[in-house]
């Protein structure tokens, strides 16, 4: 499998818990210099084309610029034939003239940032929209034929509790929708909710209370027809998202954009972060992966799966005996964080909690 991201960094605000590489454009004249630029960028890819399958658009705000904005960009992609082609979107910046033009172009998976439909948590978060923005973009997108439709929620919101997360949760699965991607708040350095924790005005949600409404959130979901199959992620049956499991599967895929990154052929690469630089020459960094670093690297993303690593591909494809390389696995084992099951090795149940500490191992 081979994948594309495209990154659109441009916000009208900024939120208080994103550390994404994102800017507001002070003109439209920064915008276009930057979707030139992406275009040029895209086209130099032409020659992985027929290879690609899956094409993602996220941000930032994909859909906050302006619909010649971004159908220059869909414009471009129009020689890739692709199995699921995916647009990240804020609901308040959605209209119906985006929604015809995602079908005209073959976007067939939209994915919606979300986060909680508590409306005063969502001004907490900095968040502009409101739950009817949220109902009127699904409905709009189910009445074209975008039928597979991801939203994007947020648990451990200093102040949640229990019920707040069981409220989110009935209203989600009111929508009748394909897929959840459901994360818990990371404090985020360059964030504006870092600097109110370093002044002692910010309180993380306990482990404790966490952990429980990771709990919920994973038996209610279940209840409810979704499949849990990644650490975060939960989908109708069919609806897995096919982009995201290349980077957990350890598959290559071509980045584009400010601050993007892709790993092909065993290099991985990094574009540049800042606007103006970028705009100048797009590659900051390439880094040849060393056989270890591919070892590590496949261990990590592939136990963010529930289902896990397939002991004997890694062991064949690296030619390595799995325990002797990672003598702590036998440590996990014995603390309940890891499992051997069926040929495969995954996160228990109690790591699904502490994964940063199993896969610290891998490191």
């Amino acid at each position: 499998m081979l994948g594309l991201y495209i990154h659109i960094p441009f916000c009208k605000h900024h939120c208080h818990y994103c550390d994404f590489v994102k800017t507001v454009p002070r003109n439209q004249k920064v915008v276009d210099n930057y979707i030139n630029k992406l275009v040029e960028e895209i086209n130099s890819y032409k020659n992985y084309f027929d290879k690609i399958d899956t094409v993602f658009i996220g941000g930032g705000t994909p859909n906050f610029i302006s619909d010649d904005s971004l159908i220059q960009v869909l414009e471009a992609l129009k020689p890739i034939k692709t199995k699921e082609f995916t647009i990240e979107i804020n609901p308040e910046s959605y209209t119906e003239k985006q929604g015809q033009i995602f079908v005209k172009y073959g976007i067939n998976r939209v994915s919606i940032g979300v986060q909680t439909f508590n409306e005063e948590r969502l001004k907490f978060l900095n968040r502009a929209h409101t739950n009817k923005d949220v109902i009127n973009a699904i409905s709009s997108l189910k009445i074209l034929g975008i039928e597979n439709i991801s939203i994007d929620l947020i648990f451990a919101i200093p102040g949640q509790q229990l019920s707040d997360i069981e409220h989110d949760l009935n209203e989600a699965i009111k929508l009748d929708i394909k897929h959840m991607s459901y994360y818990s708040l990371i404090l985020e350095e360059n964030t504006y909710f870092h600097y109110l924790y370093n002044r002692g005005l910010f309180s993380e949600v306990s482990e404790d209370l966490s952990g429980e409404m990771l709990e919920n959130i994973i038996r209610k979901l279940e209840e409810n027809g979704f499949e849990y199959y990644e650490i975060s992620n939960f989908s109708k049956p069919g609806f897995r998202s096919i982009h995201n499991q290349i980077y957990w599967k350890f598959d290559d895929y071509i980045g584009v954009g400010l601050g993007a990154h892709g790993k092909l052929d065993g290099v991985r690469y990094y574009n540049e972060r800042a606007l103006n630089k970028y705009l100048k020459n797009t590659l900051y960094e390439k880094v040849e992966l060393s056989t270890d670093d591919m070892i590590s690297e496949e261990m990590i993303m592939g136990l963010r799966l529930i289902s896990g690593i397939n002991i004997s591909n890694v062991e064949s494809k690296y030619n390595i005996n799995l325990h002797q390389k990672f003598p702590q696995i036998k440590e996990m084992i014995d603390l309940k964080l890891l499992t051997e099951e069926s040929g495969y090795l995954k996160l228990t149940k109690k790591g699904l909690f502490l994964g940063n500490q199993v896969f610290q191992i891998f490191i």
